[in-house]
């Protein structure tokens, strides 16, 4: 019998791709899982995935990073290590505080 998680995993892996973006992590490459599905449109902020769960939107990079990892605190942000906003491979994402986001978000000349 699946459970909910495992309901909830299989639905955004359906709507997703497996796509080699010569991002490198730890000395190997290292694919990004991209969402394939509808996003948070083009604007300031934009181009997260966005999924339907009971109800109510949510961002796919946070719903995965909760299934693998567990919680996220109030007081943290996901960040993507591989600077796809679409990318949910649980290696890729980083919880961090609102301060170092910003601080690798300059880094990598991302000001969107």
């Amino acid at each position: 019998m699946k459970n909910r998680r495992d309901e909830i995993f299989q639905k955004i892996a359906a709507k997703s791709s497996v796509v080699d973006t010569g991002f490198v992590l730890n000395g190997a490459p290292s694919p990004c899982i991209f969402w394939d599905g509808p996003t948070s449109g083009n604007g300031r902020g934009g181009g997260y995935g966005r999924t339907s769960l009971n109800g109510m939107t949510v961002a796919v990079h946070l719903v995965m990073y909760s299934h693998f990892y567990g919680f996220i605190p109030g007081n943290r942000q996901v960040d993507h290590l591989c600077n796809q906003r679409l990318c949910w491979n649980p290696v890729h994402l980083d919880l961090v505080s609102h301060k170092e986001n910003q601080k690798r978000r300059i880094q990598r000349g991302q000001f969107s």
